[in-house]
């Protein structure tokens, strides 16, 4: 066995560790394999390899994108090339897409008399990815939510009174921008979508036919029943199953860097690791 980890996040997005950091807390926790992938960013990706080096860990560079979809569907890039400039202008769009996102659900806050600012927002994030956790970290810091979770589940999850939606690429756009900077795409913690079998299955049809490489069977979000059942749909569709912990930080208490999983898990020669 071996401990790896494929999808976790840094103050460049939605965590709270700095890519160093981050990988520090893999290294404690003997982290062999393991892949940065913050959304809709790739700036913490030279940080981050330069860490993994420093502290022997193989470093794999990714992202996140959301796919536009009325339920979580999210797909990591793995062994991307960050430079690509077709990469970096989609990426810079969706970030905008954010931004205007952000001012509209601070105006909502507001209306509703919780008084948050997108500069208290920015600020909290650091990073040049602003996201709702960002907005839940300032209303917990002003005492206007008691937790994370409550910020969400009352004022800026899905359906509540501050949440507006995000402009998203197509799934198949988020495969094709993938394979346009040569990396290889994986759906991200399937168990999220909440789709039952028969539309799940004609979900992986079609993304599979366009180039979907991998599923995330397992994941910080997946019991052990749901890691069996997923490790089945993945071979079903001929897709090699991946592990990630989904690693955020502080904010995501109970969940923490390093999966463990057998060594022949997946070919490691693929996403540039040796093993």
């Amino acid at each position: 066995m071996i401990v790896v980890d494929l999808h976790s996040h840094s103050t460049f997005s939605d965590g709270t560790f700095n890519p160093e950091a981050l990988v520090r807390r893999a290294a404690r926790r003997h982290v062999s394999v393991l892949s940065l992938t913050d959304h809709d960013t790739t700036s913490g990706l030279d940080r981050f390899m330069r860490a993994c080096r420093k502290e022997g860990i193989q470093g794999i560079t990714g992202v996140e994108l959301s796919a536009e979809s009325p339920f979580t569907l999210h797909i990591m890039g793995y062994r991307i090339s960050g430079g690509n400039s077709v990469l970096q202008e989609k990426l810079e769009q969706l970030r905008q897409n954010r931004r205007r996102r952000n001012e509209l659900m601070v105006e909502k806050l507001s209306v509703i008399g919780l008084p948050v600012t997108i500069e208290e927002v920015e600020s909290e994030s650091g990073g040049e990815v602003v996201a709702r956790p960002h907005i839940a970290r300032v209303l917990v810091k002003k005492g206007l939510v008691p937790d994370i979770a409550a910020a969400f589940k009352k004022y800026i999850g899905r359906g509540g009174p501050a949440y507006v939606a995000n402009t998203r690429l197509s799934p198949e756009e988020c495969l094709d921008l993938i394979h346009e900077a040569d990396g290889l795409p994986v759906l991200g913690h399937p168990g999220l979508m909440g789709l039952d079998e028969r539309d799940l299955f004609i979900l992986l049809k079609r993304l599979a036919d366009r180039g979907l490489w991998g599923l995330e069977c397992i994941s910080g979000h997946h019991g052990a029943g749901e890691i069996y059942y997923w490790l089945k749909v993945a071979a079903r569709f001929s897709l090699f199953p991946t592990a990630g912990s989904d690693f955020h930080g502080v904010d995501r208490p109970g969940t923490d860097i390093g999966v463990a999983v057998d060594e022949g898990l997946l070919p490691w020669a693929r996403l540039g690791v040796r093993i």
